[in-house]
Protein backbone atom coordinates (compact mmCIF):
# COMPACT_ATOMS: atom_id res chain seq x y z
CA UNK A 1 0.00 0.00 0.00
CA UNK A 2 2.77 2.36 0.84
CA UNK A 3 4.51 1.43 -2.38
CA UNK A 4 1.41 2.40 -4.43
CA UNK A 5 1.11 5.75 -2.71
CA UNK A 6 4.73 6.36 -3.36
CA UNK A 7 4.34 5.58 -7.04
CA UNK A 8 1.27 7.88 -7.43
CA UNK A 9 2.85 10.92 -5.74
CA UNK A 10 4.60 13.39 -8.01
CA UNK A 11 8.31 13.36 -7.86
CA UNK A 12 9.96 16.16 -5.96
CA UNK A 13 11.93 18.59 -8.06
CA UNK A 14 15.61 18.18 -8.09
CA UNK A 15 17.86 21.02 -6.98
CA UNK A 16 19.10 21.59 -10.54
CA UNK A 17 15.58 21.74 -12.00
CA UNK A 18 14.37 24.39 -9.60
CA UNK A 19 16.58 27.02 -11.29
CA UNK A 20 15.73 25.96 -14.85
CA UNK A 21 13.36 28.90 -15.38
CA UNK A 22 15.83 31.34 -13.98
CA UNK A 23 16.12 33.02 -10.62
CA UNK A 24 15.13 29.95 -8.67
CA UNK A 25 11.45 30.99 -8.78
CA UNK A 26 8.83 28.30 -8.48
CA UNK A 27 6.56 27.55 -11.39
CA UNK A 28 2.83 28.18 -11.05
CA UNK A 29 0.88 25.24 -9.78
CA UNK A 30 -1.52 25.12 -12.72
CA UNK A 31 -2.42 27.14 -15.82
CA UNK A 32 -6.21 27.58 -16.01
CA UNK A 33 -8.45 29.45 -18.49
CA UNK A 34 -8.00 32.80 -16.67
CA UNK A 35 -4.28 32.78 -17.19
CA UNK A 36 -4.78 32.06 -20.92
CA UNK A 37 -7.14 35.11 -21.30
CA UNK A 38 -4.71 37.42 -19.48
CA UNK A 39 -1.87 36.29 -21.73
CA UNK A 40 -3.99 36.98 -24.80
CA UNK A 41 -4.91 40.49 -23.53
CA UNK A 42 -1.25 41.16 -22.84
CA UNK A 43 -0.41 40.24 -26.42
CA UNK A 44 -3.16 42.56 -27.81
CA UNK A 45 -2.42 45.54 -25.55
CA UNK A 46 0.74 46.66 -27.32
CA UNK A 47 -0.71 46.70 -30.88
CA UNK A 48 -3.84 48.45 -29.60
CA UNK A 49 -1.79 51.17 -27.97
CA UNK A 50 0.29 51.58 -31.10
CA UNK A 51 -2.86 51.97 -33.23
CA UNK A 52 -4.34 54.53 -30.80
CA UNK A 53 -1.12 56.55 -30.81
CA UNK A 54 -1.01 56.43 -34.60
CA UNK A 55 -4.61 57.67 -34.88
CA UNK A 56 -3.91 60.47 -32.43
CA UNK A 57 -0.78 61.49 -34.35
CA UNK A 58 -2.72 61.60 -37.63
CA UNK A 59 -5.48 63.64 -35.94
CA UNK A 60 -2.89 66.10 -34.64
CA UNK A 61 -1.43 66.48 -38.14
CA UNK A 62 -4.92 67.04 -39.58
CA UNK A 63 -5.59 69.70 -36.92
CA UNK A 64 -2.32 71.49 -37.63
CA UNK A 65 -2.93 71.40 -41.40
CA UNK A 66 -6.46 72.72 -40.89
CA UNK A 67 -5.19 75.59 -38.74
CA UNK A 68 -2.52 76.42 -41.31
CA UNK A 69 -5.12 76.41 -44.09
CA UNK A 70 -7.38 78.68 -42.03
CA UNK A 71 -4.54 81.18 -41.59
CA UNK A 72 -3.20 81.02 -45.15
CA UNK A 73 -6.54 80.98 -46.98
CA UNK A 74 -7.33 84.72 -46.54
CA UNK A 75 -4.17 85.77 -48.39
CA UNK A 76 -4.90 83.44 -51.30
CA UNK A 77 -8.56 84.44 -51.53
CA UNK A 78 -7.84 88.18 -51.24
CA UNK A 79 -5.11 88.13 -53.88
CA UNK A 80 -7.28 86.11 -56.26
CA UNK A 81 -10.54 87.88 -55.38
CA UNK A 82 -11.28 88.52 -59.06
CA UNK A 83 -11.64 84.75 -59.50
CA UNK A 84 -12.67 83.42 -56.09
CA UNK A 85 -15.23 86.06 -55.10
CA UNK A 86 -17.42 85.59 -58.23
CA UNK A 87 -17.12 81.82 -57.82
CA UNK A 88 -18.24 81.79 -54.18
CA UNK A 89 -21.03 84.30 -54.88
CA UNK A 90 -22.21 82.22 -57.83
CA UNK A 91 -22.33 79.11 -55.64
CA UNK A 92 -24.49 80.94 -53.09
CA UNK A 93 -26.79 82.23 -55.86
CA UNK A 94 -27.03 78.72 -57.31
CA UNK A 95 -28.06 77.28 -53.96
CA UNK A 96 -30.60 80.08 -53.50
CA UNK A 97 -32.13 80.08 -56.99
CA UNK A 98 -32.11 76.36 -57.82
CA UNK A 99 -35.45 75.68 -56.06
CA UNK A 100 -37.02 78.60 -57.95
CA UNK A 101 -35.64 77.27 -61.24
CA UNK A 102 -37.06 73.83 -60.42
CA UNK A 103 -40.52 75.29 -59.86
CA UNK A 104 -40.37 77.27 -63.11
CA UNK A 105 -39.20 74.17 -64.99
CA UNK A 106 -42.12 72.21 -63.47
CA UNK A 107 -44.47 74.49 -65.44
CA UNK A 108 -43.19 72.91 -68.66
CA UNK A 109 -40.50 75.42 -69.62
CA UNK A 110 -37.05 74.26 -70.81
CA UNK A 111 -34.28 74.08 -68.23
CA UNK A 112 -32.24 76.86 -69.88
CA UNK A 113 -35.20 79.25 -69.93
CA UNK A 114 -36.15 78.38 -66.34
CA UNK A 115 -32.59 79.08 -65.16
CA UNK A 116 -32.51 82.40 -67.01
CA UNK A 117 -35.88 83.49 -65.59
CA UNK A 118 -34.84 82.63 -62.03
CA UNK A 119 -31.66 84.70 -62.37
CA UNK A 120 -33.56 87.53 -64.08
CA UNK A 121 -36.11 87.66 -61.26
CA UNK A 122 -33.28 87.94 -58.73
CA UNK A 123 -31.72 90.80 -60.72
CA UNK A 124 -35.04 92.65 -60.83
CA UNK A 125 -35.41 92.35 -57.04
CA UNK A 126 -31.86 93.64 -56.47
CA UNK A 127 -32.33 96.59 -58.85
CA UNK A 128 -35.64 97.55 -57.23
CA UNK A 129 -34.08 97.36 -53.75
CA UNK A 130 -31.11 99.50 -54.76
CA UNK A 131 -33.36 101.96 -56.58
CA UNK A 132 -35.49 102.31 -53.47
CA UNK A 133 -32.43 103.44 -51.54
CA UNK A 134 -30.35 105.31 -54.13
CA UNK A 135 -33.04 107.47 -55.74
CA UNK A 136 -34.16 109.26 -52.53
CA UNK A 137 -30.52 109.41 -51.41
CA UNK A 138 -29.66 111.35 -54.57
CA UNK A 139 -32.45 113.82 -53.78
CA UNK A 140 -31.13 114.31 -50.27
CA UNK A 141 -27.60 114.85 -51.55
CA UNK A 142 -28.39 118.50 -52.34
CA UNK A 143 -29.17 119.20 -48.68
CA UNK A 144 -25.97 117.53 -47.47
CA UNK A 145 -23.93 120.78 -46.94
CA UNK A 146 -26.64 122.30 -44.77
CA UNK A 147 -26.90 119.06 -42.81
CA UNK A 148 -23.13 119.00 -42.23
CA UNK A 149 -23.20 122.59 -40.96
CA UNK A 150 -25.89 121.67 -38.43
CA UNK A 151 -23.93 118.63 -37.27
CA UNK A 152 -20.83 120.80 -36.79
CA UNK A 153 -22.92 123.34 -34.85
CA UNK A 154 -24.35 120.62 -32.59
CA UNK A 155 -20.87 119.21 -32.10
CA UNK A 156 -19.62 122.67 -31.02
CA UNK A 157 -22.47 122.96 -28.51
CA UNK A 158 -21.74 119.51 -27.13
CA UNK A 159 -18.05 120.33 -26.93
CA UNK A 160 -18.77 123.44 -24.91
CA UNK A 161 -20.92 121.44 -22.50
CA UNK A 162 -18.09 118.90 -22.07
CA UNK A 163 -15.30 121.48 -21.82
CA UNK A 164 -14.36 120.20 -18.36
CA UNK A 165 -13.24 116.94 -19.95
CA UNK A 166 -10.90 118.83 -22.27
CA UNK A 167 -9.41 120.68 -19.30
CA UNK A 168 -8.77 117.40 -17.47
CA UNK A 169 -7.10 116.05 -20.60
CA UNK A 170 -4.83 119.09 -20.85
CA UNK A 171 -3.85 118.76 -17.19
CA UNK A 172 -3.03 115.08 -17.65
CA UNK A 173 -0.94 115.93 -20.71
CA UNK A 174 1.05 118.52 -18.78
CA UNK A 175 1.51 116.18 -15.81
CA UNK A 176 2.81 113.38 -18.01
CA UNK A 177 5.06 115.79 -19.86
CA UNK A 178 4.18 114.55 -23.33
CA UNK A 179 5.43 116.66 -26.19
CA UNK A 180 3.54 117.31 -29.34
CA UNK A 181 5.01 115.44 -32.26
CA UNK A 182 5.28 116.42 -35.85
CA UNK A 183 2.13 115.76 -37.85
CA UNK A 184 2.58 113.74 -41.03
CA UNK A 185 -0.07 113.96 -43.73
CA UNK A 186 -0.15 111.26 -46.41
CA UNK A 187 -1.50 112.05 -49.83
CA UNK A 188 -4.29 109.60 -50.68
CA UNK A 189 -6.49 109.33 -53.78
CA UNK A 190 -9.78 111.13 -53.68
CA UNK A 191 -13.08 109.26 -53.52
CA UNK A 192 -13.80 109.90 -57.21
CA UNK A 193 -10.38 108.51 -58.15
CA UNK A 194 -10.96 105.39 -56.06
CA UNK A 195 -14.38 104.84 -57.67
CA UNK A 196 -12.88 105.32 -61.15
CA UNK A 197 -10.11 102.81 -60.43
CA UNK A 198 -12.47 100.23 -58.91
CA UNK A 199 -15.24 100.41 -61.54
CA UNK A 200 -13.67 98.10 -64.19
CA UNK A 201 -12.88 95.44 -61.59
CA UNK A 202 -16.38 95.61 -60.11
CA UNK A 203 -18.02 95.34 -63.53
CA UNK A 204 -15.84 92.35 -64.41
CA UNK A 205 -16.62 90.59 -61.12
CA UNK A 206 -20.39 91.19 -61.51
CA UNK A 207 -20.38 89.79 -65.06
CA UNK A 208 -18.37 86.74 -64.01
CA UNK A 209 -20.67 86.18 -61.04
CA UNK A 210 -23.89 86.13 -63.04
CA UNK A 211 -22.41 84.11 -65.89
CA UNK A 212 -21.13 81.47 -63.46
CA UNK A 213 -24.44 81.48 -61.59
CA UNK A 214 -26.41 80.96 -64.81
CA UNK A 215 -24.32 78.01 -65.96
CA UNK A 216 -24.34 76.48 -62.48
CA UNK A 217 -28.11 76.77 -62.19
CA UNK A 218 -28.54 75.32 -65.67
CA UNK A 219 -26.27 72.37 -64.79
CA UNK A 220 -28.00 71.56 -61.48
CA UNK A 221 -29.90 68.56 -62.92
CA UNK A 222 -26.74 67.00 -64.36
CA UNK A 223 -24.93 67.59 -61.07
CA UNK A 224 -27.60 65.78 -59.09
CA UNK A 225 -27.61 62.89 -61.57
CA UNK A 226 -23.82 62.65 -61.37
CA UNK A 227 -23.87 62.64 -57.57
CA UNK A 228 -26.44 59.86 -57.49
CA UNK A 229 -25.27 57.67 -60.37
CA UNK A 230 -21.57 58.48 -60.63
CA UNK A 231 -20.56 56.77 -57.38
CA UNK A 232 -19.43 53.16 -57.29
CA UNK A 233 -20.93 52.67 -53.83
CA UNK A 234 -24.67 53.19 -53.33
CA UNK A 235 -24.12 54.34 -49.73
CA UNK A 236 -21.74 57.08 -50.80
CA UNK A 237 -24.26 58.24 -53.44
CA UNK A 238 -26.99 58.54 -50.83
CA UNK A 239 -24.64 60.39 -48.47
CA UNK A 240 -23.57 62.84 -51.21
CA UNK A 241 -27.21 63.49 -52.11
CA UNK A 242 -28.03 64.12 -48.44
CA UNK A 243 -25.18 66.59 -48.10
CA UNK A 244 -26.25 68.55 -51.19
CA UNK A 245 -29.87 68.59 -50.10
CA UNK A 246 -29.02 69.64 -46.55
CA UNK A 247 -26.75 72.48 -47.71
CA UNK A 248 -29.33 73.72 -50.21
CA UNK A 249 -32.21 73.52 -47.74
CA UNK A 250 -30.35 75.32 -44.99
CA UNK A 251 -28.92 78.16 -47.04
CA UNK A 252 -32.02 78.73 -49.20
CA UNK A 253 -34.44 78.54 -46.27
CA UNK A 254 -32.28 80.85 -44.15
CA UNK A 255 -31.88 83.50 -46.85
CA UNK A 256 -35.57 83.39 -47.78
CA UNK A 257 -36.73 83.61 -44.15
CA UNK A 258 -34.30 86.37 -43.24
CA UNK A 259 -35.27 88.29 -46.41
CA UNK A 260 -38.94 88.22 -45.42
CA UNK A 261 -38.08 89.35 -41.88
CA UNK A 262 -35.88 92.18 -43.18
CA UNK A 263 -38.57 93.34 -45.62
CA UNK A 264 -41.02 93.52 -42.70
CA UNK A 265 -38.42 95.48 -40.70
CA UNK A 266 -38.00 97.86 -43.64
CA UNK A 267 -41.76 98.41 -43.86
CA UNK A 268 -41.98 99.16 -40.12
CA UNK A 269 -38.99 101.54 -40.32
CA UNK A 270 -40.51 103.35 -43.32
CA UNK A 271 -43.84 103.72 -41.51
CA UNK A 272 -42.10 104.95 -38.36
CA UNK A 273 -39.98 107.45 -40.32
CA UNK A 274 -43.13 108.76 -42.01
CA UNK A 275 -44.88 109.09 -38.64
CA UNK A 276 -41.92 110.98 -37.15
CA UNK A 277 -41.72 113.30 -40.14
CA UNK A 278 -38.32 112.10 -41.38
CA UNK A 279 -37.55 112.89 -45.01
CA UNK A 280 -37.50 110.02 -47.55
CA UNK A 281 -39.08 107.34 -45.33
CA UNK A 282 -38.97 104.78 -48.16
CA UNK A 283 -35.21 105.20 -48.41
CA UNK A 284 -34.73 104.61 -44.69
CA UNK A 285 -36.95 101.54 -44.84
CA UNK A 286 -34.98 100.08 -47.75
CA UNK A 287 -31.67 100.91 -46.08
CA UNK A 288 -32.80 99.23 -42.86
CA UNK A 289 -33.83 96.10 -44.78
CA UNK A 290 -30.49 95.89 -46.62
CA UNK A 291 -28.26 96.61 -43.62
CA UNK A 292 -30.15 94.06 -41.53
CA UNK A 293 -28.54 91.31 -43.62
CA UNK A 294 -25.26 92.17 -41.86
CA UNK A 295 -25.41 90.71 -38.34
CA UNK A 296 -24.58 93.20 -35.58
CA UNK A 297 -22.64 95.59 -37.84
CA UNK A 298 -25.58 96.51 -40.09
CA UNK A 299 -27.94 97.60 -37.28
CA UNK A 300 -25.14 99.57 -35.62
CA UNK A 301 -24.46 101.38 -38.89
CA UNK A 302 -28.19 102.10 -39.23
CA UNK A 303 -28.32 103.58 -35.73
CA UNK A 304 -25.31 105.79 -36.53
CA UNK A 305 -26.84 107.02 -39.80
CA UNK A 306 -30.18 107.79 -38.20
CA UNK A 307 -28.45 109.58 -35.34
CA UNK A 308 -26.34 111.76 -37.63
CA UNK A 309 -29.30 112.53 -39.89
CA UNK A 310 -31.51 113.37 -36.92
CA UNK A 311 -28.93 115.66 -35.34
CA UNK A 312 -28.36 117.38 -38.69
CA UNK A 313 -32.04 118.06 -39.37
CA UNK A 314 -33.48 118.95 -35.94
CA UNK A 315 -33.05 121.82 -33.51
CA UNK A 316 -31.86 119.86 -30.48
CA UNK A 317 -29.65 116.81 -29.97
CA UNK A 318 -32.23 114.87 -27.95
CA UNK A 319 -34.90 115.36 -30.59
CA UNK A 320 -32.46 114.25 -33.27
CA UNK A 321 -31.71 111.00 -31.45
CA UNK A 322 -35.38 109.95 -31.35
CA UNK A 323 -35.33 108.08 -34.74
CA UNK A 324 -32.13 106.24 -33.78
CA UNK A 325 -33.60 105.25 -30.41
CA UNK A 326 -36.84 104.04 -32.01
CA UNK A 327 -34.94 101.90 -34.50
CA UNK A 328 -32.72 100.50 -31.75
CA UNK A 329 -35.83 99.42 -29.79
CA UNK A 330 -37.29 97.84 -32.93
CA UNK A 331 -34.08 95.95 -33.62
CA UNK A 332 -33.91 94.69 -30.04
CA UNK A 333 -37.39 93.17 -30.37
CA UNK A 334 -36.67 91.73 -33.83
CA UNK A 335 -33.28 90.22 -32.96
CA UNK A 336 -34.24 88.76 -29.58
CA UNK A 337 -37.89 87.77 -30.03
CA UNK A 338 -39.09 87.65 -33.64
CA UNK A 339 -36.13 86.16 -35.52
CA UNK A 340 -35.27 83.38 -32.99
CA UNK A 341 -38.92 82.28 -32.79
CA UNK A 342 -39.24 82.08 -36.60
CA UNK A 343 -35.88 80.53 -37.45
CA UNK A 344 -35.94 78.08 -34.56
CA UNK A 345 -33.14 75.86 -33.33
CA UNK A 346 -32.18 74.63 -36.80
CA UNK A 347 -30.55 77.94 -37.76
CA UNK A 348 -29.33 78.87 -34.29
CA UNK A 349 -25.61 79.57 -34.40
CA UNK A 350 -23.09 80.64 -31.84
CA UNK A 351 -22.77 84.46 -31.89
CA UNK A 352 -19.01 84.11 -31.48
CA UNK A 353 -18.85 81.98 -34.64
CA UNK A 354 -20.98 84.54 -36.49
CA UNK A 355 -18.63 87.36 -35.48
CA UNK A 356 -15.58 85.29 -36.43
CA UNK A 357 -17.06 84.51 -39.85
CA UNK A 358 -18.11 88.15 -40.29
CA UNK A 359 -14.66 89.52 -39.48
CA UNK A 360 -12.90 86.73 -41.41
CA UNK A 361 -14.74 87.19 -44.72
CA UNK A 362 -14.95 90.99 -44.31
CA UNK A 363 -11.17 91.02 -44.03
CA UNK A 364 -10.92 89.02 -47.26
CA UNK A 365 -13.65 90.55 -49.47
CA UNK A 366 -14.96 93.63 -47.68
CA UNK A 367 -18.70 94.35 -47.69
CA UNK A 368 -19.51 91.51 -50.10
CA UNK A 369 -17.66 89.09 -47.83
CA UNK A 370 -19.69 90.34 -44.87
CA UNK A 371 -22.92 89.64 -46.77
CA UNK A 372 -21.71 86.14 -47.68
CA UNK A 373 -20.37 85.29 -44.21
CA UNK A 374 -23.55 83.82 -42.71
CA UNK A 375 -24.50 81.70 -45.79
CA UNK A 376 -20.94 80.37 -45.94
CA UNK A 377 -21.06 79.58 -42.22
CA UNK A 378 -24.32 77.69 -42.78
CA UNK A 379 -22.74 75.69 -45.60
CA UNK A 380 -19.74 74.77 -43.46
CA UNK A 381 -22.03 73.84 -40.56
CA UNK A 382 -24.11 71.53 -42.77
CA UNK A 383 -20.97 69.86 -44.14
CA UNK A 384 -19.49 69.41 -40.68
CA UNK A 385 -22.73 67.87 -39.43
CA UNK A 386 -22.31 65.10 -42.00
CA UNK A 387 -18.53 64.70 -41.79
CA UNK A 388 -18.34 65.05 -38.02
CA UNK A 389 -17.65 67.98 -35.71
CA UNK A 390 -14.04 68.09 -34.46
CA UNK A 391 -13.83 67.61 -30.71
CA UNK A 392 -11.10 70.20 -30.15
CA UNK A 393 -11.41 70.53 -26.38
CA UNK A 394 -11.77 66.78 -25.83
CA UNK A 395 -8.78 66.12 -28.11
CA UNK A 396 -6.60 68.08 -25.68
CA UNK A 397 -7.58 65.62 -22.94
CA UNK A 398 -6.96 62.46 -24.93
CA UNK A 399 -10.34 61.94 -26.62
CA UNK A 400 -10.95 61.28 -30.31
CA UNK A 401 -10.81 64.27 -32.66
CA UNK A 402 -13.76 63.16 -34.82
CA UNK A 403 -16.38 61.29 -32.79
CA UNK A 404 -19.34 59.72 -34.54
CA UNK A 405 -21.79 62.36 -35.74
CA UNK A 406 -25.48 62.14 -34.79
CA UNK A 407 -26.40 61.49 -38.44
CA UNK A 408 -24.05 58.51 -38.63
CA UNK A 409 -25.42 57.17 -35.35
CA UNK A 410 -28.98 57.35 -36.69
CA UNK A 411 -27.93 55.61 -39.93
CA UNK A 412 -26.14 52.90 -37.95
Amino acid sequence: MADRLTENEPAAPRPGEADADGGGSARPAASGPGSAVSAKDAQQTAPGRMAAQEIRLISALVLILGLGLFLALPFVLSIGSVVFLPLVTAIILTILLSPLADRIAALGLPNVLASFLALLLFLVIVIVALGTVLQPAADLFDSLPEMIDRIVLRYGELRQELAWLAQINEQLTRALGSESGREVVLATPTMMEQVAFATPTVVLEVLLTFLMAFFMIEARVRLRRHLLLGRSDFGSSIKAARVVREVQDRVAAYILTVSIINICVGIVVAAGAWALGVEAPVMWGGLAAILNFLPYIGPLAMVALLGLFGIGTTDTILLGLVPAGAYLALHAVEANVVTPSILGARFTMNPVMILIALSYFSWIWGVVGALLSVPLLLMLTALIDHVGRPNLIGFMFGESLFPASPIEIEDG
